[in-house]
């Protein structure tokens, strides 16, 4: 069984910085892609930022040139650095892991941007 945990969520003013983690443990097979998505309450869940298996990557339009998705593949762990947040950008942030068959979800970490 494959387990998603993220961290570094927070609190933070508009116009500061973040820094999400997300670690992977269990058996992973080939992964296609690694992604960061959110949730406001009363919204869907909407994609933020995408990294393929072969490093590619792109980004929702709203958070392009601020956001930035890295992976470190030997700690099985990606992450979304976050520069520049609006207190738009306040949702619950999950990292998704897809494995071609199928995915995982993490459990979600609370960003809050607010003065």
């Amino acid at each position: 069984q494959v387990q998603l945990v993220e961290s570094g969520g927070g609190l933070v003013q508009p116009g500061g910085s973040l820094r999400l983690s997300c670690v992977a443990s269990g058996s992973i097979a080939r992964i296609t892609f690694l992604a960061w998505y959110r949730q406001c309450p009363g919204n869907e869940r909407e994609s933020v930022a995408i990294i393929t298996g072969s490093g590619t990557t792109s980004y929702a339009d709203s958070v392009k040139g601020r956001f930035t998705i890295s992976r470190d593949s030997t700690k099985n762990t990606v992450y979304l650095q976050m520069n520049s947040l609006k207190p738009e950008d306040t949702a619950v942030y999950y990292c998704y892991l897809s494995v071609g068959s199928g995915g995982y979800w993490g459990q979600g970490t609370q960003v809050t941007v607010s003065s």
